[in-house]
């Protein structure tokens, strides 16, 4: 598989991915929903493993992943559709897109990568302006209990970048696809308790668009997202993984914008603005690296 082509389908999958989440919760319980798709994504990822007769690795490590991965995507994703509904979609990108300041401390701390320099540091404090700045716009999203979204979602991007690191320290070969079964198969009983505890009742109707978002959620946010996502990581520094985020929360406030009615008000975009500006400076040593080499070539 092409990496670039993995990287490019996972800049897609999530733009589009917060938009999904918040039509699949319309006229459904977000537990139910997220259990649904979960359900979904292990069937498909299953079929697949069957049919392409990809080994299933059970070893120490194989195990530790799952069980990583598993409860990562747990955390993050019913963190995640429980703030979805207070929130615009496109702001589940942009707090997402904090993920490589967050992975960058835990990766210095678990992987004893060099991730505290002066421009990385500079990066994490304007990200932090951006967020206080998006913050303190919260009661103004449209619903009184977007703060109390904005805070699952913040706590669902520390748990997102934890699994992400946890995951590259352990470093299992197992193919993607099987990484992906193991890891969804771990978390489903968790969404299906989680579902009992919170709601325990099928909904009497599911809207066809959220159905389609559920559906759609299943196959490619979970099983094409999270094979593409598990290849990726094996092939690229976890810093390098989390720079996707610095494309995907402009693509996705503009989707919401455009077709979910989203009002995108100025400090919304000056909070979104900062963020991705301190991501730039946070990773600007390696974005001069991977831009030097095309400015040698064009020079021969």
């Amino acid at each position: 598989m092409s990496i670039p082509l993995a990287y490019l389908g996972i800049i897609l999958i999530w733009s589009t991915t917060p938009l999904a989440i918040q039509w699949s919760t319309q006229g459904a319980g977000f537990a139910f929903v997220v259990l649904l798709r979960m359900l979904i994504g292990v069937v498909v990822a299953t079929l697949l493993v069957l049919i392409w007769r990809i080994r299933f690795p059970f070893h120490d490590r194989a195990r530790r992943a799952y069980l990583v991965g598993g409860l990562g995507v747990f955390v993050a994703m019913a963190l995640t559709y429980w703030g979805a509904r207070y929130v615009h979609s496109g702001l589940i990108s942009v707090l997402f897109g904090l993920s490589p300041l967050v992975a960058g401390i835990l990766a210095a701390v678990w992987l004893g990568e060099r991730a505290l320099t002066p421009s990385k540091l500079i990066g994490m404090v304007l990200g932090t302006f951006g967020l206080a700045t998006i913050f303190i716009h919260g009661d103004s999203l449209g619903s009184e209990h977007a703060l109390a979204g904005l805070a699952a979602l913040l706590v669902a991007v520390v748990s997102y970048s934890g699994s992400l690191v946890w995951l590259k320290r352990i470093d299992d070969d197992s193919p993607p696809l099987a990484t992906t079964v193991g890891t969804l198969a771990v978390s489903l009983p968790l969404f299906a308790l989680l579902w009992l505890l919170t709601d325990g009742q099928l909904p009497a109707m599911v809207p066809p668009r959220s159905g389609a978002a559920i559906v759609y959620l299943g196959i490619f946010g979970s099983v094409i997202g999270f094979t593409l996502y598990y290849y990726v990581i094996k092939h690229m520094d976890a810093s390098k993984v989390s720079l996707i985020t610095l494309v995907t929360p402009v693509i996705a406030l503009l989707l919401g914008h455009w077709l979910n009615g989203e009002v995108i008000g100025l400090r919304l975009w000056l909070g979104t603005g900062l963020i991705l500006f301190g991501l730039t400076v946070h990773q600007w040593e390696m974005l001069s690296g991977l831009l030097r080499p095309a400015a040698d070539g064009a020079d021969c």
